[in-house]
């Protein structure tokens, strides 16, 4: 037991941890020399490449000088904490990577605060020493501050420091100023030898329970086709081994028993199958039909069950609905109401923070969740799987006191951008009901910190880039529910509607286009009541993009003048969904995503307004 180490690796994003999770397999031999890998080898997913974030916690192991490491990759954004929060209980000790320019930020904050609740160790990667702006004597101090901040005990204020450049592969203890700084400013810079002497060094063995029998909680989910669900998690105490019957006690008390079908354990990124397994390692366990993080197994109906951490509550709720529109099964495989159900239920088995529930409306699902990212990122997964769906703006989840009073969820909202655009994103802050708490000017930058209701949010990222020209960063985190803070005002402009089924033209779209910016382009399918464009003024205009130019024998003014159409704005889906207004969808399909109406027929939507006023 004391020759395994179990650790996450947590950071805000971009930091560099899945780059240092690559270095770290490297080096340790997890890879053959001639073995051909890609970068990021632990971002698996398609989205998490495009995107260059982590959205799933993902497990890998490898051998140093006769230690055996498990090491867990969690998520560094906001709206995927309910990832981090799970694997705290998997492990004893955490890498904290921060940049060497930026120093902590947001999420560091978010994901530290867990870990020093759940009392584990913390390893201090100062990484992108090798930046030319970096500024690691800095950052060290903003670690400690931060640390000083979040309540640590002495212990966990005597961290370790290792200063490394993950992209370049080396780590070292100590930063010598008398050093060449052509070569980084540091004269050992091998390889990772003082990270792996830190972690085998500082993060303590798994506490093994002094009791004899088999306990073991589930923290992650995975599926095989083959053998179904897999259980992944850490044995607490106790062992066990393929053939034994166990009992599953779930979230709800129910007890169930079923025989352990198979046993896996990490090599590099690969499951390896084993016979048995004792208390200290994190394993894989298959033989229960339906699993859900945070059950227990043990080995008799009686056992208490594990105490599982609890999970920050959801803040927005949206709608996905069956694709209602005139283009509906065009090119998605499943587009029944009784599909997404299906998909929408087995997401939330592998995704604590997701809740799934029915409305009285047929084939519309109402979805909980932490952020629009995260059902963004779901809805992506889903076009890409043959599914056809359309998603509602998304609204804050509201709480009333005993006494009535209304309440609403309110974030930290933290903001990095260009000094000369301080004052259009003070301005957008202010709109939006949010409060500034602090400023840090920098050389050419600000960082501001501000509190903000949820509602604040949605919508905020796209002003941040169309503001600062895509220079400015922001990243938000839950903080509590407070009184309501009153009525925030819209997007400000209309859109342009099609009042036509057809194909859009070049010569319609070039009279279009004087009136505002264009979502489409020529020879485009439009059906009536979808949106091809946005006004410049702040009500909706119907508009008919399929109109055709009728020749005649007569010669006509335009003859000689060529149509000269602007490039249309095309949004993603995450854009997409934060700029619909609370009357419309975002249609998504496999090849394509629209914004439409609710209501396609223009009188049936003017009556609709006229009822609501």
């Amino acid at each position: 037991m004391d020759k395994i180490r179990n650790i996450a690796i947590i950071a805000h994003v971009d930091h560099g941890k899945t780059t240092l999770v690559d270095q770290l397999l490297r080096q340790s031999g997890t890879f053959r020399s001639n073995q051909k890998i890609e970068e990021r080898v632990m971002d698996s997913m398609d989205l998490e490449r495009e995107k260059g974030i982590t959205i799933r916690a993902k497990n890998a192991a490898f051998h140093w000088n006769a230690y055996r490491i498990n090491i867990v990759d969690t998520p560094g954004h906001a709206d995927f904490g309910g990832e981090v929060e799970r694997i705290m209980k998997m492990v004893d000790g955490v890498l904290l990577v921060v940049d060497a320019h930026d120093g902590p930020q947001a999420q560091t904050r978010f994901v530290l605060r867990k870990a020093l609740e759940n009392k584990l160790k913390p390893v201090v990667v100062i990484n992108k020493i090798d930046r030319e702006n970096a500024r690691p004597h800095r950052v060290v101090d903003m670690v400690f501050d931060l640390f000083v901040e979040l309540k640590a005990t002495d212990e966990q204020l005597d961290f370790p420091i290792i200063y490394a450049s993950a992209k370049e592969g080396f780590a070292m203890r100590e930063l010598f100023a008398t050093a060449n700084p052509s070569d980084g400013g540091h004269e050992n810079n091998k390889d990772m030898t003082p990270l792996f002497q830190a972690i085998v060094q500082h993060v303590p063995p798994p506490k093994i329970s002094s009791e004899p029998f088999f306990q073991m909680l589930v923290s992650n989910l995975d599926y095989s086709d083959y053998l179904g669900r897999i259980a992944l998690g850490r044995i607490v105490s106790g062992r066990v081994a393929i053939g034994d019957s166990i009992v599953c006690i779930r979230r709800d008390g129910r007890r169930q028993r079923a025989t352990v079908t198979a046993l896996f354990t990490y090599e590099g990124l690969e499951q390896v199958e084993i016979k048995h397994a004792a208390a200290g390692e994190i394993v894989g366990l298959t033989g229960f039909d339906e699993v859900y993080i945070g059950e227990t197994f043990t080995d008799l109906e009686e056992r208490r069950p594990l105490q599982f951490v609890d999970i920050d509550p959801p803040t927005i709720r949206m709608h996905i609905l069956v694709n209602d529109s005139p283009f509906a099964g065009r090119e998605g495989k499943y587009v029944t109401a009784r599909h997404i159900r299906e998909r929408l239920t087995r997401e939330t088995r592998g995704n604590v923070s997701l809740q799934v529930s029915d409305t009285e409306t047929a084939g519309v699902f109402e979805i909980n969740a932490r952020g629009e990212m995260q059902i963004a990122i779901l809805v992506e997964q889903m076009r890409r799987e043959g599914y056809e769906v359309m998603v509602s703006r998304p609204e804050a989840i509201f709480h009333r006191t005993e006494d009535g009073n209304l309440l609403e969820p309110v974030e930290n909202l933290y903001v990095d951008l260009p000094n000369e655009n301080l004052g259009d994103i003070l301005q957008s802050i202010a709109n939006r009901k949010g409060e500034i708490l602090g400023m840090d000017h920098h050389a050419s930058r600000v960082s501001i910190e501000a509190i903000i209701p949820t509602r604040g949010l949605i919508g905020f990222e796209t002003d941040l880039v169309n503001l600062t020209r895509g220079e400015g960063l922001m990243s938000h985190l839950f903080r509590e529910y407070a009184p309501f803070k009153g009525e925030i005002g819209g997007r400000g402009r209309g859109v342009m509607v099609s009042m036509e089924n057809g194909v859009s033209t070049a010569y319609a779209l070039n009279n279009i286009q004087a009136r505002g910016r264009l979502f489409i382009g020529p020879q485009e399918d439009v059906y009536e009541g979808m949106i091809v464009g946005e006004n410049a003024r702040p009500e909706d205009l119907p508009v008919n993009p399929c109109k055709a130019k009728h020749l005649t024998n007569m010669r006509s003014q335009g003859e000689g003048k060529g149509i000269q159409l602007e490039a249309p704005l095309r949004m993603t889906l995450e854009r997409a969904i934060e700029y619909i207004d609370i009357d419309e969808y975002v249609e998504a399909t496999p090849k394509s995503l629209r914004l439409r109406k609710r209501i396609l027929d223009a009188t049936a939507r003017k009556r609709a307004t006229v009822m609501a006023a």
